[in-house]
């Protein structure tokens, strides 16, 4: 029987792709030793408003370019799944793709307010969660209350490779060379990024399916 791909699962709203996602995802491959990673690009996060959001053909678009010539696969597979949390998302992706072992990933800033997630505990029992050092964050993610939560659960950086090894819950605190680059300073210099993206209804590079139409 062959070996279960490793795979990181980095969800987000790419409002649009940089090339500090891309330089974070390929950090988080060589740590963790993932044989391929996915980019879940949101139909929308309930955390996050909805003004100034592109339209997810063009977030996926720019997600997809930016993962070019890469292990990445940009997904906006959510919308096919009709999940709107990130647990149900990946309960299904478990369910879905049985031959991958999956571990989440996430920067400092989203462990900070992790306690406001739905079913946040539920996350760290399917599966281990890496997280990335992000400048201005660590302290608010340290003193997080999901941090106290996890604090027992926490694994050495230097065993980070051994994470398809490790028990439920499990999270690795990873640190990478910081990344100036930021989609809010890329909307705020261009806010009409997205209408040069081609407007055409796109094709799911995982799931080749096309890409249900959106709704204002």
């Amino acid at each position: 029987m062959s070996a279960l791909t490793t795979t990181g699962l980095l969800g987000g709203s790419f409002n649009p792709a940089h090339p500090g996602h891309r330089a974070i995802s390929l950090a988080f491959m060589r740590a963790l030793g993932l044989d391929e990673l996915w980019w879940l690009v949101s139909p929308g996060n309930p955390l996050k408003p909805k003004a100034g959001m592109a339209p997810l053909a063009a977030r996926l678009a720019s997600a997809q370019g930016m993962a070019r010539r890469s292990p990445i696969r940009a997904t906006a597979i959510e919308a096919e799944l009709g999940t709107r949390y990130t647990v149900d998302t990946l309960r299904a992706l478990v369910r879905r793709y049985p031959q991958r072992r999956f571990i989440w990933l996430m920067g400092a800033d989203n462990l900070a307010q992790m306690h406001r997630w739905r079913d946040w505990r539920g996350i760290a029992r399917l599966m281990p969660i890496a997280v990335a050092a992000r400048p201005g964050y660590d302290a608010h993610a340290r003193a997080a209350v999901a941090m106290g939560w996890f604090r027992p659960f926490v694994r050495p950086a230097s065993q980070s490779k051994q994470w398809t090894t490790w028990s439920m819950p499990a999270l690795v605190l990873l640190r990478f060379p910081p990344d100036p680059h930021s989609a809010t300073l890329i909307r705020a210099a261009d806010p009409d990024w997205h209408r040069r993206v081609i407007p055409r209804r796109p094709r799911d590079p995982l799931t080749r399916r096309l890409l249900p139409e959106e709704h204002s």
